[in-house]
């Protein structure tokens, strides 16, 4: 099967944004909705306490994994969010940076936020994701 996903860009808004504003899914497709990936390792043990960037790397190689065992990957991605625990716009862009390279090229409508606290014991990372298989070509 093949992505379903068109990402949307408009020469009405602002061409300095690395992410599209819009995506696009024509039916039928198979939806995936993915839990928001977070900095766990098989033990469940948080990885890289206290470190942004290296957490956000823990968060895209499991999302990868959680796609992968759905059956699509980062490229059938049509939006995402992305959590980090702080209020210091800096640790965001830190994140970001790290979402930034495994997405590459693929750069879905996603929305990049600060929060207050997230799930796990020392967790500052999260990326939710939701993916499609099929659709156009």
């Amino acid at each position: 099967m093949t992505t379903g996903v068109r990402l949307i860009r408009d020469d009405r808004l602002a061409q300095t944004v690395d992410y599209a504003y819009a995506a696009a899914v024509d039916a039928p497709v198979r939806s995936i909705w993915v839990a928001g990936a977070c900095p766990l390792d098989l033990d469940g043990e948080t990885v890289a306490v206290g470190d942004y960037a290296g957490q956000a790397h823990q968060v895209m190689r499991n999302l990868v994994t959680a796609l992968e065992g759905a059956g699509a990957s980062l490229t059938d991605i049509a939006k995402t969010t992305v959590y980090v625990a702080s209020t210091k716009q800096a640790d965001l862009v830190t994140a970001w940076e790290v979402y930034r390279e495994y997405m590459g090229e693929h750069d879905v409508p996603s929305t990049l936020l600060g929060v207050t606290v997230l799930g796990y014991h020392d967790q500052l990372v999260e990326v939710e994701a939701v993916a499609v298989i099929g659709g156009r070509d």
